[in-house]
């Protein structure tokens, strides 16, 4: 059932050429596929046999190289859907600045001659740049399509041999080795075709100058039903060969149509950085003492004391003054303490007086701790009897005058 369910998957993506394929549903899917299919029916064969055990290795290998291959396509793929799903003026800007500096100079020259001769500079070269990427897509994927188809193939053919490699492994494991090669030759094919119909119009140089071509089993060893060991471990060799020839032809063909690397795509950033450090190195050489200058020690100098000034006449010198003032407040707030006092030695001066006054008025002890408002009022009483007996004393001197 699980089998039956991961070749669905497999199926189903080499019919979606569009479909996005994410490096870790693949990875999971193919060790459940060699934990599930391959290894749990070959386990019994493996352990009589080592020519089972590399017929083991070479499934994994199959597996191991077309999926790193499908995940390096794909991620091409995207960065190519990234670049045709921008603006035209996106666009035109990968084509002129991002694909290194003969690109930068071909691309400005026919902006500029496309503009001046027809005037539609700018819609030609979003029109270019639009087949440019629309290519490099359309190629990518259908290698993508073909891998998965052959991933696909592969799975199938090893669910169907796999209960025929546990019950009689003499005989499934040339029938399977034999269908494998003839998968790499339907691979082949298929590559051919596409090749066929895309080589008079790609504009890539060199992109089908070289054929895929793998071997083929000897129609004598296709025929036969029982193989001797060197015959298997020939077949194995023949299909790890195959299986090289296919990474290097997608080595190269994927080189071709591959995103440009980082260096090209930031090449103007980094032309730029480049060219400022190298102008801003001859400039201070040229002022230094290695060509005879004192220019950069008197420019040191003159930056050092004009620090120490800044650093005295704006920070230094505030500090101290606001120290100062702090200082300054400091000594006045003592000092009001101080007369605060005096004013209470006053205070406690006229209670005395009030209450010696008040007790002579009285004629009576008063306490020590009298309230000051008594000793008024008591005072402010005696004012009136001692004016108007004033009063009566001077009128008394004027009758008797």
């Amino acid at each position: 059932m699980e089998m039956q369910l991961i070749r669905r998957f497999f199926l189903r993506l080499s019919i979606m050429g569009e479909l996005r394929v994410h490096q870790s549903l693949l990875t999971f899917a193919c060790h459940l596929v060699l934990s599930v299919s391959v290894y749990g029916r070959l386990e019994e064969v493996i352990k009589d046999t080592s020519e089972a055990s590399r017929v083991f290795n070479v499934l994994k290998d199959i597996l191991e190289h077309i999926l790193l291959d499908l995940h390096n396509i794909q991620k091409n793929i995207h960065f190519w859907q990234s670049r045709a799903e921008g603006s035209n003026t996106r666009k035109a800007y990968f084509l002129i600045f991002e694909r290194g500096p003969r690109a930068f100079i071909d691309g400005t020259v026919r902006l500029i001659r496309e503009c001046v001769v027809e005037g539609y500079g700018m819609k030609n070269l979003s029109h270019s740049a639009s087949a440019h990427i629309s290519e490099r897509i359309t190629v990518l994927s259908s290698l993508r399509y073909h891998l998965a188809t052959f991933l696909a193939q592969v799975y199938t053919e090893v669910d169907r041999f796999g209960e025929e490699l546990v019950k009689n492994p003499e005989e499934s494991l040339p029938t399977l080795l034999v269908t494998i090669n003839g998968l790499f030759s339907k691979l082949e094919a298929s590559i051919d075709r596409f090749h066929a119909m895309h080589q008079i119009d790609s504009s890539v140089d060199g992109s089908y100058s070289f054929p895929l071509m793998f071997d083929k089993l000897p129609e004598v060893n296709q025929e036969g039903s029982q193989w001797t060991d060197c015959e298997i471990r020939d077949a194995i060799n023949l299909i790890y060969e195959n299986l090289h020839k296919l990474d290097s032809y997608l080595s190269v063909l994927v080189a071709k149509h591959q995103k440009p690397r980082k260096v090209t795509l930031y090449w103007m950033r980094y032309t730029c950085g480049i060219v400022g450090i190298s102008v801003c190195s001859i400039w201070l050489l040229r002022h230094s003492k290695l060509m005879g200058s004192s220019d950069i020690d008197n420019w040191i100098r003159e930056a050092k004391n004009t620090t120490v000034s800044f650093w005295i006449d704006h920070v230094e010198q505030p500090l101290l003054s606001i120290r100062d003032e702090l200082f300054e407040t400091f000594r006045k707030r003592h000092k009001g303490v101080m007369e605060q006092e005096e004013v209470q030695l006053t205070a406690n001066s006229l209670h005395r007086m009030l209450l010696a006054f008040s007790e002579q008025t009285t004629g009576e002890k008063l306490p020590e701790n009298a309230l000051d408002q008594e000793l008024l009022e008591i005072v402010m009483a005696r004012i009136p009897q001692y004016t108007s007996s004033q009063v009566q004393r001077e009128s008394a001197g004027l009758e008797s005058d």
